[in-house]
């Protein structure tokens, strides 16, 4: 898959990762579609990607994907406008640190509509056409928390089990078709994810700072994936090297190190 003068659809593209992809697609990219919530924040993207690439094409819209109706209006309009996408980052995310048991119902509500129902609604509104081109890319942004449960981020990092299994799955159905499926698993990264997923009064524990990546280098190795046809990337070779191990070990092993880790929540 060749990211040269594509059509890239990017949600979440206000902040973290999904912005650092959208700058680094704007000098490649023929047309972006830059997908988010807060309207501030999309319009200060977008004027900074205009005045760097006076020929690129950019639309703009502020969409909450926890809501069916206004990812609904998202998916008519692309329809309807006959938007060419043909690269999809399903790059938005949310997340929620703390116990199930007294966690806010509509937060985890959001937390599976838009890691969840977004992707897949998005992800089946482009297809048609990157099928009937031969051509295109599907990046999704799950986790290295997709690998494991972890207690006090269960519902998150069991919408990041659905994502990194779904596009597996999803890479085997489009095979040979020209469409390439990539899951970006990343592991800490200094962005805003875990200061809204904190909840005020956990006892969060520190992510090592050496264990982190940047969301600058995050989104290098995503697309960088995406255009190679990698079935998954794990950014940094620290993560990499523990998500290797983390797969290879039984899951009683496994229920054992989540219990400890659930008693420092």
């Amino acid at each position: 898959m060749k990211l040269d003068r594509c059509c890239a659809l990017i949600t979440g593209a206000s902040a973290g990762i999904g912005r650092e992809i959208a700058r680094q697609l704007a000098s490649r990219a023929q047309q972006l579609i830059l997908i988010a919530r807060r309207t501030d924040r999309l319009n200060e993207l977008e004027a900074e990607l205009r005045a760097e690439h006076p020929n690129l094409a950019i639309q703009s819209r502020s969409i909450d994907l926890s809501d069916p109706n206004q990812l609904a209006i998202l998916t008519t309009w692309l329809d309807a406008e006959r938007i060419p996408v043909n690269v999809l980052i399903n790059n938005a995310g949310l997340g929620d640190l703390g116990p199930l048991a007294n966690a806010d119902l509509h937060k985890l509500q959001q937390i599976v509509l838009v890691n969840v129902n977004a992707l897949t609604v998005l992800t089946r509104a482009v297809l048609p056409r990157m099928l009937a081109a031969q051509n295109g890319g599907i990046l999704n942004v799950s986790s290295c928390a997709s690998f494991l449960p972890m207690a006090g981020f269960a519902v998150y990092a069991a919408s990041k089990a659905y994502v990194t299994s779904f596009s597996e799955a999803l890479r085997v159905e489009l095979r040979h078709t020209g469409i390439s499926v990539t899951a970006l698993c990343p592991g800490p990264v200094n962005t805003e994810f875990m200061d809204v997923a904190d909840r005020r009064g956990s006892k969060r524990q520190p992510t090592p700072e050496f264990a982190h990546v940047s969301a600058t280098r995050v989104a290098r190795l995503g697309l960088q994936g995406l255009e190679d046809d990698k079935a998954l990337i794990i950014p940094g070779a620290i993560m990499k090297i523990a998500m290797t191990v983390t797969r290879l070990t039984p899951m009683p092993i496994l229920r054992m190190v989540s219990r400890f880790s659930a008693k420092r929540i």
